[in-house]
């Protein structure tokens, strides 16, 4: 029973560190993978919460989101989170500026 519950303890240690959205974890590319185009960013990283076509799920719609928030401000949101979006620190500072220009253009 001791080998059982130590078992489930290492299993729920993973499971808590790997994240709770593995197909996120798995897609993410390196930090310093500065090659990457924008709407590929958003996709390994932002997709699972707000939508494959920036619509909205568990997050909100980004589809306007130009229109409302300057790039400054989404590259902010970015690193930082805000309400309960979590600051995205996978993301390096390239990949966010990037992010942010392409998110600042849908308006």
């Amino acid at each position: 029973m001791r080998k059982l519950a130590i078992g489930f303890a290492g299993l729920l240690s993973f499971v808590l560190l790997a994240g709770c959205n593995p197909q996120q974890q798995t897609n993410r590319a390196p930090a310093n993978d500065t090659a990457m185009e924008p709407k590929d960013i958003y996709t390994n990283n932002c997709a699972s919460c707000h939508g494959g076509n920036l619509q909205g799920s568990i997050g909100p719609s980004l589809e306007k989101i130009g229109g409302k928030l300057s790039k400054e401000e989404i590259a902010n949101i970015i690193a930082n989170g805000t309400g309960s979006m979590p600051g995205q620190t996978q993301i390096s500072a390239q990949q966010r500026e990037k992010l942010a220009a392409w998110l600042a253009e849908q308006k």
